[in-house]
């Protein structure tokens, strides 16, 4: 393949995503690896929000209370923390759940992802997201925390912070939660991928697939693109 050459296939992929979910922080990493290797594509992508948790309120519930009730035992969470530490170092991320101490409402974390869309700086938003909670402990349910972060995206603190203030966005993240479950999402990361010239709707795939995987459902969205 002549890397020099222009993209020949343009997709639109919507992620489908929780801000607090390690699965999608391990499945978005993985998109990201896909798409390097694929310069033949140019691929834009749609941050959809997900809430895991949309009953957790203002300050966030006590991690171990959260394993437990999710997990029934310590011991099983820890298993699969450890699954998730192992899988992470392969994509570059050093997982500390040693540092998380609540979980925290998404809600406000996506709505600021919303305000960063609005400004062109999505991706860098959310990459700074994940990194700050999953490798740091950060609280994204904290707005001071939040706006340290938009900061570092490029974004004027003060804006952040009156949006932040303001509950803008709150309802449309709520409502895109809505939308995903009635497309039948009901776990994240999600991944609907789509050319922008097929009338035949979008192919959704679940879970951190390899890169691998997202090739292949990539190469079957181009596919109908060439028909079309």
């Amino acid at each position: 393949m002549n890397l020099l050459s222009p993209p020949t296939g343009q997709l639109e992929i919507e992620v489908v995503f929780d801000l607090v979910c390690p699965w999608c922080f391990l499945g978005i990493r993985r998109l990201r690896r896909a798409l390097g290797r694929r310069p033949d594509i140019r691929a834009e992508l749609r941050w959809r929000p997900f809430l895991l948790n949309p009953d957790i309120g203002h300050g966030g519930v006590q991690r171990q209370d959260y394993l437990l009730r999710k997990f029934g035992g310590e011991e099983r969470a820890r298993r699969l923390q450890a699954t998730i530490v192992e899988l992470g170092r392969a994509e570059g991320i050093a997982f500390r759940f040693d540092q998380l101490r609540r979980v925290p409402p998404s809600v406000d974390a996506h709505r600021l992802v919303r305000f960063a869309a609005a400004h062109g700086t999505a991706e860098i938003m959310v990459d700074l997201l994940f990194e700050a909670h999953f490798t740091e402990g950060a609280d994204l349910g904290d707005h001071l925390v939040l706006t340290r972060l938009a900061v570092v995206a490029g974004l004027e603190r003060e804006a952040v912070w009156r949006f932040l203030a303001s509950g803008l966005e709150a309802e449309a993240v709520h409502a895109e939660n809505l939308r995903a479950h009635r497309l039948g999402i009901n776990g994240v990361p999600c991944f609907v991928m789509s050319s922008q010239h097929s009338t035949a709707g979008g192919h959704a795939i679940a879970g951190a697939q390899e890169p691998e995987v997202l090739e292949r459902l990539m190469d079957v969205a181009l596919s109908e693109a060439a028909e079309f």
